[in-house]
């Protein structure tokens, strides 16, 4: 049995919750829209997880409350944006093989990469450009939240965390201006790779009727690439020296350095790693959502509720909570239950949050003591 008031107990109560709403939801809507719902909240989902883990990390390691992690989640996808236009820059060279109307051979633009690789394998590279903005978000990223963290949020470890919210949330409204400044204020379409333009028979691939669940290529891709991330980074926490040294910090800091380990160096590199997720969720979602500057502020309101939800500390309870509030949200956003409830989209997250606060003020795998003074 589990004992009363535990995260074991909050999480059974939870399963069992979420398969009597399935069940509710198959009865009401049918097998076909419940799977395909779930399918768009595991996605939207996934975009949560991925922010509120790296939310959940810095809180955890450092005990500040950053409220420009959002701020990250968008540089990430003005990573992708940034190396898409890269990419394309072009010269302007004479084609003999075109004419205009009178003969005239036309000036025509070719990218640089065509003549670098070749036109095939420069197509392929512009083609390819976001997937390999991962290679280039990685380190800006990183870089990004250690500059952040050893200029700016060092200097407020020991305040309280209303001074840490006002000062993080003044940084995410200058890095938004000046994202702002430098790209506007209009969304820039960056599509997938055309290999995933499409959308998946996800019906028949599970062995139902053909083109009863049709989902798209890009968001199924995103749900895995956020699986592989969370689960990394859950690895690396949990099976390399460095990762148990950081757990071991985040349970008691003053006896770890009493053993002679730099931990303020260690926490400063999981500052990073936590940029590094954030901006990583942002650059394999502008396909979903064309970036433009004040995404991260949308994510960052949804992504700490999340984190609340989960208990404030809990990585397992940010990326569990992650998934059911994109669950959630998803279902709510059906067309049966608006005309029952209209609006219930814009406010289900919100609503799940104060009754699961109101039952279990930690969150759902929060510890005692977190957040409580």
């Amino acid at each position: 049995m589990f004992k009363s008031g535990t995260p074991l107990t909050s999480l059974a109560i939870t399963a069992g919750g979420l398969i009597g709403f399935f069940v509710l939801m198959i009865g009401l809507v049918g097998v076909n829209a419940v799977l395909l719902q779930t399918l768009d909240g595991l996605s939207k989902g996934s975009a949560y997880a991925m922010i509120a883990l790296g939310l959940t990390l810095i809180f955890g390691t450092l005990g500040v409350v950053n409220f420009a992690h959002g701020a990250l989640f968008m540089i990430g996808a003005f990573c992708a944006v940034t190396l898409s236009k890269f990419l394309t820059l072009s010269k302007e060279v004479v084609d003999e093989s075109k004419t205009d109307f009178l003969g005239n051979p036309l000036k025509v633009n070719v990218p640089y990469v065509n003549d670098l690789f070749g036109e095939a394998t420069g197509a392929t590279i512009i083609d390819w450009a976001v997937p390999l903005s991962l290679l280039f978000a990685i380190p800006v990223m990183i870089l990004v939240g250690i500059v952040m963290e050893r200029g700016l949020i060092k200097h407020f470890y020991k305040r309280p965390h209303a001074d840490q919210i006002l000062v993080t949330f003044g940084l995410a409204i200058v890095l938004q201006e000046i994202i702002k400044f430098y790209y506007g204020a209009n969304p820039i379409p960056t599509p997938a790779p055309s290999a995933f333009s499409g959308s998946l028979d996800f019906g028949a691939l599970i062995g139902m009727d053909p083109n009863l669940i049709i989902y798209p290529y890009w968001r199924i891709i995103y749900f895995v690439f956020a699986a592989l991330i969370i689960g990394a980074v859950f690895a690396f926490l949990q099976f390399t020296t460095f990762g148990m040294v950081v757990r071991a910090g985040m349970a008691d800091r003053e006896t770890v350095q009493l053993l002679g380990i730099n931990i303020d160096r260690r926490f400063t590199l999981m500052f990073g790693l936590a940029a590094a997720v954030a901006g990583l969720a942002g650059v394999m979602y502008t396909p979903i959502n064309s970036p433009n500057y004040h995404m991260g502020m949308d994510f960052l309101v949804l992504s700490f509720v999340v984190v609340v939800v989960g208990g404030m500390g809990s990585l397992p309870g940010a990326v569990l909570a992650g998934f059911l509030l994109g669950i959630l949200e998803s279902f709510a956003s059906m067309r049966e239950i608006l005309d029952v409830l209209p609006g219930i989209n814009q406010i289900i997250i919100y609503l799940v949050a104060i009754i699961i606060l109101l039952t279990r003020p930690r969150g759902l795998m929060g510890k005692k003591g977190v957040m409580e003074e």
